[in-house]
């Protein structure tokens, strides 16, 4: 099977970065993108199997790209997990993300999380 694709949404490019590192250690390819237009662009063009999403970011917030998400069936096997300082916002989103993690989050705790989705898509694809 070949890389899965993540994409970290997320407009800090250090946490960015480090939210990279411990999706390619979960075998996953990824791509950070930093502005909401941006990554509505990409996902027009996209489908990954995971979306690390932030909340507050410049141009579309994460929330309408979450909404927007769930409600495009071309996403419908693409797990989210919205990473956010935001706790009041994050816990609006639960119904709609897979995972809300409130901001810090540990490398590990990512890592580790994306592991088992990871898993999960090597057995659906055999």
């Amino acid at each position: 099977m070949t890389r899965a694709l993540a994409i970290i949404i997320e407009d800090d490019l250090d946490i960015g970065i480090i939210f990279a590192k411990a999706l390619n250690e979960a075998d996953y390819e990824t791509e950070v993108i930093r502005d909401g237009t941006q990554a509505l662009a990409r996902l027009s063009e996209s489908v990954p199997n995971l979306i690390v999403l932030d909340l507050h970011l410049p141009g579309a917030n994460g929330a309408t790209i979450l909404e927007g998400l769930r409600k495009d069936s071309r996403f419908a096997a693409t797990r989210v997990i919205v990473a956010s300082a935001d706790p009041r916002m994050a816990i609006t989103l639960m119904r709609l993300a897979d995972r809300v993690l409130i901001k810090p989050v540990s490398y590990k705790q990512l890592r580790d999380m994306a592991k088992i989705y990871r898993a999960a898509l090597k057995i659906a694809a055999e």
